[in-house]
């Protein structure tokens, strides 16, 4: 058996004040920076882990690198972790997107699963993603414990994965800024076992 400890990345301004991160490099904020370091003495407190991956984008990267640092292990970037394309939503505001593009927006909202991001990609697409990173981690290291850093949607998506639900579920599900899923792999099979675990960050 495989174990996962799924990690969103800590906050940034730009999720205080909302707007599209998807393939923007956003770093972290002085919050996200500290949520990190507690996040890394959860984790070194909790797993013994043996293999950080990241996704490449630096709000994910340096989350990563603080876990990687308190656990003394090494850490690889590993491209399918990253945040799901938004295209040309990338960077704008809600209100902004509601004003250029009012039926897709509604429709991310009312039903996420139909919705194609005007250059960018789907939620199906963002799965698919999800389930290689899964099968290249268990299939490198089995028996193992894995940490990852990854992303909101990235993350929920994956949650729906495992929980074996579909993609017009992704609402019902949080994933705070550096929370942990505890994610069990056994040959084909995937078990939760913790989701949006933030009570590390209340110290």
């Amino acid at each position: 058996m495989t174990r996962v400890i799924m990690v969103r990345h800590g906050q940034t301004d730009w999720d205080v004040r909302e707007r599209y991160r998807g393939r923007f490099d956003v770093p972290l904020n002085e919050v996200g920076v500290r949520q990190a370091y507690l996040t890394a003495r959860r984790i070194a407190s909790a797993w013994k882990a043996t293999a950080v991956y990241s996704s490449p984008l630096s709000r994910a990267l340096d989350t990563a690198r603080a876990i990687a640092g308190v656990l003394s292990l090494g850490l690889e970037v590993l491209p399918v972790l990253t945040d799901m394309n938004f295209g040309q939503w990338e960077g704008l505001s809600p209100d902004e997107v509601s004003a250029r593009w009012p039926e897709i927006h509604a429709a991310w909202h009312a039903a996420p699963h139909t919705v194609q991001m005007p250059g960018g990609e789907s939620l199906e697409d963002v799965r698919l993603r999800c389930r290689a990173a899964l099968d290249l981690i268990a299939s490198r290291h089995p028996g193992q414990t894995v940490v990852a850093v990854a992303h909101n949607d990235f993350n929920r998506t994956m949650l729906l994965l495992v929980l074996g639900l579909g993609n017009d579920r992704l609402w019902r599900l949080r994933q705070d800024n550096c929370a942990i899923n505890e994610i069990e792999l056994d040959g084909g099979e995937l078990t939760l076992v913790s989701m949006n675990d933030t009570c590390h960050l209340r110290e």
